[in-house]
């Protein structure tokens, strides 16, 4: 291959960089907040594929940093964005009291930290 040929190949690097530079940051958010979502899912035994799968400490870790995300971010994401997430994180949170046999105090249970204490609706 010839110093020409080198050069004409656009740097992938550059592409990706060009790429991520056009997408909004709500979207970059979203799709973070997303991944952690699912994977806090699957970390519970809720993936219909992997229903013997649970990972409750993993579980804990990603529902703590969605939490965070989700607080961190709640400013650039606007209530059209963030209501739908919150709702997926406040959901989580109620699966994983209800997968654990120890339950945490009220505000200690994964994310509460951020939300507040989570209660199933019948016990508010």
């Amino acid at each position: 291959m010839s110093d020409a040929d080198a050069t004409s190949q656009p740097d992938p690097l550059a592409t990706a960089s060009r790429d991520i530079a056009e997408v909004p940051a709500v979207e970059i958010i979203s799709t973070a907040a997303l991944h952690l979502m699912s994977a806090a899912a699957v970390n519970l035994g809720l993936a219909a594929d992997l229903p013997e799968h649970k990972d409750l400490d993993e579980a804990r870790s990603l529902i703590d940093s969605l939490a965070g995300l989700l607080d961190a971010a709640a400013p650039s994401l606007g209530h059209h964005h963030a209501a739908p997430l919150r709702d997926g994180l406040r959901s989580l949170q109620l699966a994983f009291r209800e997968a654990s046999s120890i339950q945490d105090e009220p505000g200690q249970g994964p994310g509460e930290k951020y939300t507040g204490a989570v209660y199933p609706a019948a016990t508010k």
